[in-house]
């Protein structure tokens, strides 16, 4: 039988991914959901899945934070990241990451299945959009821009900065404290040797970091 495992602190968005799923493969499979990156982590750790399909954003540890640990459990186990950012934000991060694909939340159902049978088949979910990006990088200088020296937690909040949030409005979608989101901050703007917000969005809307 087929296993799944959803991994969205979104009770909706996982009834609406199970619904998609079970309507496809039907009794052929078996379809679960964790609510935290702590739940993911018991469950695949207790059972055998053939594909993981989870968020980047979940309360406490990232989806991309547990992504290192679901690949040293079970370094087979194929794993489709679903986002509300965009291709342009996220894609070759979480594939250089080890993610099996990468899924936008605008998506139509039929590229959620196409995904999850591409990664069942043994491939990778590459969009043209992802694989024009991914060639722009194998060709790009071998001297890393200020943003690909950034940890994926520091790269998740700038995205947030450059979207134009608040370190409060980030702390509550990240289930951390203020403080933690200012030190973030802080360590961004000396990584990347800017002084402010501003210079901040200005930087990740020229490196196409952000979409409005």
């Amino acid at each position: 039988m087929l296993r799944i495992l959803i991994v969205d602190d979104h009770l909706l968005i996982r009834c609406g991914l199970k619904q998609i799923l079970q309507a496809e493969f039907g009794m052929e499979a078996f379809v679960d959901e964790a609510a935290s990156a702590e739940q993911a982590l018991e469950k695949v750790a207790l059972s055998d899945w053939d594909v993981v399909i989870m968020d980047i954003n979940l309360p406490g540890r990232s989806g991309l934070v547990i992504l290192d640990d679901l690949k040293v459990m079970r370094p087979k186990l194929p794993v489709l990241i679903l986002s509300a950012y965009s291709e342009e934000e996220f894609a070759v991060r979480v594939l250089k990451a080890g993610a099996a694909g990468f899924i936008a939340k605008e998506s139509t159902h039929l590229e959620l299945v196409k995904a999850v049978k591409t990664v069942l088949a043994g491939g990778k979910h590459v969009t043209n959009n992802t694989a024009q990006m991914l060639a722009t990088f194998l060709n790009a200088p071998a001297e890393k821009l200020p943003h690909e020296e950034l940890s994926d937690r520091e790269h998740q909040v700038l995205s947030m900065l450059g979207h134009g949030k608040t370190s409060t409005e980030i702390a509550k979608l990240l289930s951390l404290s203020v403080k933690t989101v200012s030190t973030y901050r802080a360590r961004i703007l000396k990584k990347m040797d800017l002084k402010t917000n501003g210079q901040l969005i200005r930087y990740a809307i020229e490196k196409g970091l952000v979409k409005f």
